[in-house]
C-alpha cells in the first residue's frame, strides 16, 4: 500500500465492502515533482458491471432505510472527514498541486460541509400538499437507483462530494469513477465510509480511465443516474452512451466566463477580483478568465494588475507563502502553452508571462494576461482551464453585455460596478447560471448551480439536486367517503 504525504492510502477498488484488485495498473503521479507517488487500479467493464452489480444490490435495502437514518450516517461521514482533515489535505494537495493552505481553510472543510448540508436538507424535504376539486395532491421524492459519478481533477474529493452526498440523502447507491489523474482521495473516502457505518454496495469506487470504466459505467442500463463533471466533448460521448437507455444526466461542463469591469467600480476590488481569477492555477471552471474593462479606467486598472499580479509568488503549493502551484499534468500544461502560442502568433501581446516558469521547471506555468486578441479568436472563445487571462475593453454597456455572451458557455459571469441599477440590467443580459456582482466564487448549497449553453445540462444544490436524484411524485387522492 503507498504512503502519500505520510498517509497509507488504498490503490484498490472499493467494490460491495471489499478491495479489489485489477489485473492492469496505471501510475499516479504528483504535479508538485511529476513523480510516481501511487500504483492505481485500472478497471475496465467488468469492474464497472461488478459495482454496479453490488450497488443495484444494495438498493432496496438503503432505499428503505429512513431520512433520519440516512441523514445520520451522512453526518458520521462528515465526522470522519473533519477528523482526517490534515490528512485528506495532504494527500489531495500532492495528487493535484492545488495549495495545501486551500484545501485545510476551505477545501476539505467544504467536503463535510457537502454531507451536512444534504442531511440536513433531506429532513426538511417536503411540499405542501394541495387541493384539486377536493382531490388531495401529495408530492413525494422516490430513490432513483444506482447512481454513476464521475468527477474531475482539479478539486477531486469536494466536486465529489458535492454529487455523493446528494445522492446518497435521497437513498440511491452510488458508483463513483473519480479522474485517473487524482484517484487517492476518493479512496480515502472510501475508507471513511466504512468507519462511519454505511452498508457495503452503497458506496464503491472504481479507479481507471473514462473511456474504458467511465464508458462501460454510464452505458449500463442498471444506472439510473449519470452526473459528469468535465469537459463538452467527454460529455457528448455520455450523452451518446446514455441515449439508449434514456438515463438521465446532470453535466456541469467547461466555461469561458467574462469579469466585467465599468469605469464607476471600485477599481481596488476590480483588480482583486481579476487576480483572484488565477487561482489553483486558472484550473477553475467558473473562473473570469476574460477581462472586459472600460475603456476610460483601462490603463490605470492594467497597471495596477500587473502589479498585484507581478507579486503572486509561484512555487511549491505546500509551502505557506506560495499563491500559484502547478497545473495538473504534462498533456494539460501542453494544452495550455499550445492556447498561448497560438494566440500570440496570431498578434496577441503578452503583459505578463505567456510560457511555462523555466525558473521552477516540470507543470509551472507562468500567470499569463494576453492582450490585442481578435475578436472571436480561440484565446477569446474556448476555455483553456490554465492561468491564462485575456484583457478587452468596452465603450458601452451594450458592447460589454455583447462581448461576454460572445461565446458557446454560459457558466459563470462577474462583474464590478458602483451602480445597483446597473449591476440588476446587466445581469438580467448575461448568459450564465451565476453571476457575482462585485464579489466572486461566493457559493451557497441552497442555491442552483449549472450551466448554460454548452457549459452544461440541469441544475443542482438545495431541491434541485434531490429533485434529479429522485423519481419525484405527485400521489392525488379522491375524497374518502364518510
Amino acid at each position: 500500500m503507498p504512503t502519500v504525504a505520510g498517509v497509507e492510502v488504498e490503490g484498490r477498488h472499493w467494490i460491495g465492502g471489499e478491495r479489489v484488485s485489477s489485473t492492469r495498473t496505471f501510475e499516479d503521479v504528483s504535479p508538485i515533482d511529476e513523480q510516481v507517488i501511487a500504483e492505481i487500479a485500472r478497471g475496465g467493464a467488468d469492474e464497472a458491471a461488478e459495482a454496479v452489480r453490488a450497488a443495484h444490490a444494495a438498493f432496496p435495502a438503503w432505499a428503505r432505510t429512513t431520512r433520519e437514518e440516512r441523514a445520520r450516517l451522512l453526518h458520521a461521514i462528515a465526522d470522519g472527514v473533519e477528523r482526517r482533515l490534515e490528512r485528506l489535505a495532504g494527500v489531495e494537495t500532492t495528487d493535484n498541486g492545488a495549495l495545501l493552505r486551500s484545501h485545510l481553510r476551505g477545501v476539505m472543510p467544504r467536503v463535510a460541509h457537502n454531507f451536512r448540508f444534504f442531511a440536513d436538507h433531506l429532513l426538511g424535504l417536503g411540499h405542501d400538499d394541495f387541493e384539486t376539486r377536493g382531490h388531495r395532491n401529495h408530492v413525494s421524492w422516490d430513490p432513483a437507483g444506482v447512481c454513476a459519478l464521475i468527477t474531475p481533477w482539479n478539486a477531486p474529493l469536494m466536486l465529489a462530494t458535492w454529487k455523493i452526498a446528494p445522492a446518497l440523502a435521497a437513498g440511491n447507491t452510488v458508483v463513483l469513477k473519480p479522474a485517473e489523474w487524482t484517484p487517492l482521495t476518493a479512496s480515502l473516502l472510501a475508507d471513511i465510509t466504512v468507519e462511519a457505518g454505511l452498508p457495503d454496495g452503497v458506496f464503491n469506487v472504481v479507479q481507471g480511465y473514462g473511456q474504458e470504466a467511465g464508458a462501460a459505467l454510464v452505458a449500463d442500463p442498471r444506472v439510473k443516474r449519470v452526473s459528469f463533471t468535465g469537459s463538452v466533448p467527454t460529455a457528448q460521448r455520455i450523452a451518446a452512451a446514455v441515449a439508449p437507455n434514456l438515463t438521465p444526466m446532470s453535466l456541469e461542463l467547461g466555461g469561458k466566463s467574462p469579469l466585467i469591469v465599468f469605469a464607476d467600480a471600485d477599481l481596488d476590488l476590480a483588480v482583486d477580483l481579476a487576480v483572484e481569477q488565477y487561482d489553483n492555477a486558472g484550473q477553475v471552471c467558473l473562473a473570469g478568465t476574460r477581462l472586459l474593462v472600460e475603456e476610460p479606467i483601462a490603463e490605470e486598472f492594467t497597471a495596477r494588475f500587473l502589479a498585484k499580479a507581478g507579486a503572486l509568488v509561484q512555487g511549491d503549493p505546500r509551502d505557506p507563502a506560495t499563491d500559484i502551484g502547478p497545473n495538473i499534468h504534462r498533456k494539460h500544461v501542453d494544452r495550455v502553452d499550445g492556447f498561448v502560442r497560438r494566440a500570440l502568433d496570431a498578434g496577441a501581446k503578452p503583459l505578463i508571462g505567456g510560457g511555462p516558469n523555466t525558473d521552477l521547471g516540470g507543470l509551472y506555468y507562468r500567470p499569463t494576461l494576453l492582450t490585442g486578441a481578435a475578436p472571436g479568436s480561440e484565446i477569446l472563445t474556448e476555455e483553456v482551464f490554465g492561468p491564462v487571462l485575456t484583457l478587452q475593453t468596452f465603450r458601452t454597456e451594450d458592447e460589454a453585455v455583447d462581448e461576454a455572451n460572445g461565446t458557446r458557455f454560459g457558466l459563470a459571469a462577474t462583474l464590478a460596478t458602483g451602480s445597483p441599477e446597473r449591476a440588476e440590467r446587466v445581469s438580467a443580459r448575461l448568459v450564465a447560471g451565476t453571476v457575482w456582482v462585485n464579489c466572486f466564487f461566493v457559493r451557497d448549497l441552497r442555491a442552483p448551480f449549472g450551466g448554460a449553453r454548452h457549459s452544461g445540462v440541469g441544475r443542482e444544490g438545495g431541491d434541485w439536486s434531490f429533485d434529479f436524484y429522485c423519481d419525484v411524485k405527485n400521489t392525488v387522492t379522491a375524497p374518502w367517503a364518510r
